[in-house]
């Protein structure tokens, strides 16, 4: 596998171009059977999903961003835990961090950007495997730091399923199942870097074990990748917290 980080200009989230005109001047070679992966702050911010610091509270924009939250006084951090389109993350996922002044928010639609960027780059390439990730990073329980999530893929099947392959010792495997996307993310971010490197884009080359597709993932294959919280293994955590949810608009 290679990786590759690209340098991107300094974008202001106030004067943000075209995610296209961004992608033509930052992406200017790709191969087939490769994968570009774009931090969401950057999709984001040139979709427009940004808010002035000076505008609103945080605690504002967390309860109309996120699903479902817990009170920030339950934390000894001062930080509001949140579920966010199935995820368990930090502050809905704003972000104050290189933007100037700004909230960045998720994108509206990561799949649907992810979708749209996909397509773009194979019409501009004339390329048929192509894939796409949607990036962002958070912390994983119990544990210090931080590590790259996946919050879209496009063009290639996110899973691999060991389930009833033999390990090394004949045994069917029961339960297993490789998630492709995160993994290739928590890649894509630690070769982008988390603070002043400026490469907000990686090209992911030479895989092996991706199925590409020559189309968006269908409601099925995403519906496969997220777990009802009362199914979860962590279920007995996450059931008995006191949970607040997002009033309806």
């Amino acid at each position: 596998m290679n990786i590759e980080a690209l340098k991107s200009p300094r974008i202001e989230p106030n004067q943000a171009p075209k995610l296209t005109e961004l992608l033509d001047k930052i992406v200017i070679t790709l191969t087939e059977g490769s994968i570009v992966a774009v931090t969401s702050k950057i999709v984001a911010i040139c979709e427009g999903r940004v808010v002035e610091v000076k505008s609103v509270s945080k605690e504002t924009l967390i309860e109309q961003e996120a699903d479902r939250w817990l009170p920030r006084s339950l934390s000894r951090y001062d930080i509001v835990l949140t579920i966010k389109n199935n995820r368990l993350i930090p502050t809905a996922g704003i972000d104050e961090s290189n933007s100037g002044g700004f909230y960045v928010l998720w994108p509206a639609d990561a799949q649907a950007s992810a979708n749209q960027i996909r397509a773009y780059l194979q019409q501009r390439f004339s390329l048929k495997q192509v894939g796409v990730l949607i990036t962002d990073s958070t912390t994983a329980p119990l544990r210090t730091g931080t590590t790259g999530i996946a919050l879209a893929h496009s063009g290639f099947a996110a899973l691999h399923n060991y389930i009833e392959m033999p390990d090394l010792f004949g045994r069917p495997l029961k339960v297993t199942k490789a998630n492709l996307a995160e993994g290739l993310a928590a890649a894509a971010v630690l070769a982008m870097g988390e603070g002043n490197e400026g490469t907000p884009f990686v090209i992911i080359s030479d895989l092996s074990r991706i199925d590409f597709q020559d189309r968006d993932p269908n409601a099925d294959e995403l519906a496969e990748l997220a777990i009802d919280p009362d199914d979860d293994l962590y279920a007995p955590l996450l059931k008995n917290a006191p949970w607040h949810n997002r009033k309806k608009r």
